[in-house]
This record gives C-alpha cells, structure tokens and sequence, in this order.
C-alpha cells in the first residue's frame, strides 16, 4: 500500500506514490534515456555525414555523376523504408534492446566502410543495407519509451529521444567539416563509424525491455508504473488486427503527414551543407558550422514544444503551426537564395528549428490512439511512410541540384512538402479512436 503523495517526473506529476517510489521513477530519466539518446545519435551521424562528404567532393572523388551522388544519399532511405514493417516485425517477436545490440556493430561496419568502398555499385549497396540496418531502430526505441513512460510523460521522453537528431547534426556538423578538412572524407567516414560498434556493449548492459527486467526498479515502482499503464490503455480502442490498425484512417492520414514532413526535413539534411558552401562560397570547416546553427535552434524549440505538449496534452496544435512556419519560411529562401545569401539562411535558421520542433507531440499522438497490441506495427507503418518521403526528398533535391546548378528548386520542393503536411495535420480529428467512458488520467 502506497503512501499519498507526489511525484513530479520533469513539470508532470503523479498522485498517491511515495517518496521511495518517486525516486525510483525519477531515476528513469537518468538510467533509460541517456543510453536511448546516445544510440540514436549514433545512427543519426551515420545518415546525415553524407551531406558533408557530398559537399566536400565525394563526387569528384569517385568520379560519378552529379545525379549518382544524389541516389547514393538517398538509397540509404530506400533500405529503410523497405525494412521498416519486417523489422519492427522482428522487435516484437524478439526483445527490441538484443536486436539493437546486434544492429548496432552492423550499421557502425557498414558506416565505416562508406570511407572504404570507392566502386560506385558496391558504395550504392553499402548505403542501401546501411539503411536496412537501421530499419527498425526508431520504431524499437519509440516502442520502448512506451512501456517506461506514461502520456503526460510521453512527448518529453520523444523529444530526448529525438533530439539526439538535431544535437547531432549541430554538433556533427562543427566537427566532421573540420575533421573532412583535417583527414579527408574517406576517413571522417571511417572514424564516425566505428564508434557505434564499441557503443553496442554498453547498450546491453545498460538496458532493459521492461520495467520489471531493471535491478535498479523496485517492486513497488513496477506496480505503480505498470497500473498507469494499464489504465491508459482503457482510454484506447481495441483492434481486431493489426492489419485494422494499420488501414484506419487516422492512421494513413498520419503516414502521409510524415511522408511530406520527411521529404522536406530529410532533403534539408542532406543537402543543407551544399546549398550553404555554394551560396556563399566557403571552407568546409565554416560551412560546416554555419550548418550547424539550424540545429541548434531546433533544440530549442523542440524543448519548448514537448514541454507544452505534456502540459496541454494537446499534440495536433503543437504539430502543424511549425510544420507550417517551417514550409513558408523554406520558401522565404527560395524568393531570396539568387539575391541575398543572408535573408535565404535566416529562413533556413527558421525553417529547420520549426522542422524539428514537433516531434516529440507528433510521435505522441500513436500510442494514445492504437492499443498496445498494434502500437509497433503502426510506429513503424508511420515510420515508413517517412523514410518513403525521405528518399524522395534526398534524392529528388539532390537532383534538381546537379540538373539546374542550384538550390532553387529543392527550396520550392521542400517547401511546398511542408505546407501539404500542415494541411493535411490540421484533417486530424482530435479526440481519436477512444472508448466510451473512457478514464483519463489524473492531472494536478
């Protein structure tokens, strides 16, 4: 029997818990999230060095075309999408935290021999099997928060999540412009690879599936956490098969929103580099951190948004206003990219932190729509469906580039990607698919 009181997880709070089992809790933001954040930013370096390297004349190196370096960057997509749902498949029937573990040296291999391979076939099968084998860990790694973290919590633990993305990038960008201009990009690669092969070991031991798996859980702790669980669920209509789940029309709508967010988000990525060092004509050290400062405005507001989210539990109003600033501000720079290098990186500063910012609200919304039984597999459908949007943004971008010389046309793409998103966001019923009389959480 627990003692009445209070526990306050990061600006939410939960009621009738004692303080032994307040602590316990409060020591998943610090046991759990860490290792998440580390292990996403890992795969996240692996995806997004391309664009350096591109900028820096892999190109030129390999001696391939303009439009064969614009689907190198993006082949790693295409893997992606196409093992997203088997994957996610596989975590389900396998634990999500030992495959991460075997996909962790995979992917940091195949990093590291994007640095080695100079034939062109073999470095298009390299990026599309690295792309594989990181298929399905943004699904796992969503799935897990969802069995450690409760609904008023959920979009924080997202956004840690996530954020590894942009704080990667922010950083990745500073170092790996300088290390290209120190080593080459043939060995920036190499050495950015091999670090999520040693990282592999301290994810197995660090991390658990389950609540009732961690040493460091209580009895008492599993039970709370587990009944608040429990109780959310009876909020979620059940399914009768994950194939119902997947067919619904929320969820299709969601999907096609992630497909349009991703085709501009993943295009911006990739090619940002590019479109800075050719507007203003820089070294790849400097225009690696001038890259960098989308990202870190991104964080920023990534934070704000998740913070907001939890407080409101409102996820649809935290989602499309970025979405929408993002796609009108990526346009901005459209108007201005041939006349004015400063006003077109003010609307990119703009465009990538309103990019970014949603995430955590947006990932949010499936688990209080979809029961437990069909959460991983319509993660990873929604997943999917962005991967899809991806490699049609980081190839298509890319090759508006090498086709009319400059940035131009990928802006328009991107931005009218994002426009369509918000659009289509703002068609979301709010309410969702919930029971009737169904019990809410309890707030204070």
């Amino acid at each position: 029997m627990m003692d009445s009181g209070s526990l306050s997880t990061e600006g939410r709070s939960f009621t009738n818990v004692s303080a032994a089992v307040a602590s316990v809790l409060r020591r998943r933001w610090w046991y759990l999230l860490p290792a998440v954040f580390i292990t996403y930013s890992l795969a996240y370096v692996d995806r997004a060095n391309y664009g350096l390297g591109a900028a820096a004349g892999l190109a030129a190196t390999l001696h391939i075309t303009g439009k064969q370096n614009s689907l190198l960057g993006a082949l790693f997509f295409l893997g992606y999408f196409a093992f997203q749902l088997p994957g996610t498949i596989l975590v389900g029937k396998r634990s999500p935290v030992r495959l991460i573990f075997v996909l962790l040296g995979v992917w940091g291999v195949l990093a590291a021999l994007t640095g080695v391979i100079r034939i062109f076939w073999a470095l298009a099968l390299d990026r599309f099997f690295l792309g594989v084998a990181e298929s399905c860990i943004f699904p796992a790694m969503l799935l897990l928060l969802t069995r450690w973290f409760t609904r008023s919590e959920r979009s924080r633990a997202n956004t840690l999540l996530i954020i590894a993305n942009p704080v990667t990038v922010l950083w990745m960008s500073v170092m790996t412009g300088y290390l290209i201009e120190a080593v080459g990009w043939q060995r920036a690669f190499i050495y950015e690879g091999l670090p999520a092969v040693l990282w592999a070991v301290a994810w197995i031991v660090t991390v658990r599936d389950r609540p009732e798996q961690a040493k460091w859980m209580t009895p008492e702790a599993i039970e709370f956490l587990e009944g608040r669980l429990d109780e959310e669920q009876l909020a979620v209509a059940p399914v009768k098969a994950i194939r119902t789940a997947l067919l619904r029309g929320d969820v299709i709508l969601l999907s096609i929103v992630y497909f349009c967010w991703s085709l501009g988000i993943y295009g911006f990525v990739l090619w940002l580099p590019t479109i800075v060092r050719r507007g203003a004509d820089l070294s790849m050290g400097t225009t690696g951190l001038l890259s960098a400062i989308p990202y870190l405005a991104g964080i920023l507001l990534m934070l704000f948004a998740a913070h907001r989210s939890d407080k409101t539990l409102r996820r649809k109003t935290m989602v499309w206003p970025f979405l929408l600033i993002a796609g009108l501000a990526l346009y901005g720079s459209f108007l201005s990219a041939s006349s004015s290098f400063p006003i077109a990186f003010a609307g990119l500063i703009i465009a990538g932190a309103c990019m970014y910012a949603p995430y955590g609200p947006f990932f949010a919304i499936i688990p209080e729509r979809v029961p437990r039984s069909a959460t991983a597999e319509v993660l990873a459908f929604v997943n999917s469906a962005g991967a899809l949007g991806a490699f049609v943004g980081s190839y298509f971008v890319g090759w508006l580039q090498a086709a009319t010389g400059n940035a131009r046309a990928g802006y328009l793409l991107m931005a009218g990607a994002l426009v369509c998103s918000a659009i289509l966001m703002l068609l979301l019923n709010e309410k969702g698919h919930q029971r009737n009389g169904a019990v809410r959480e309890n707030e204070s």
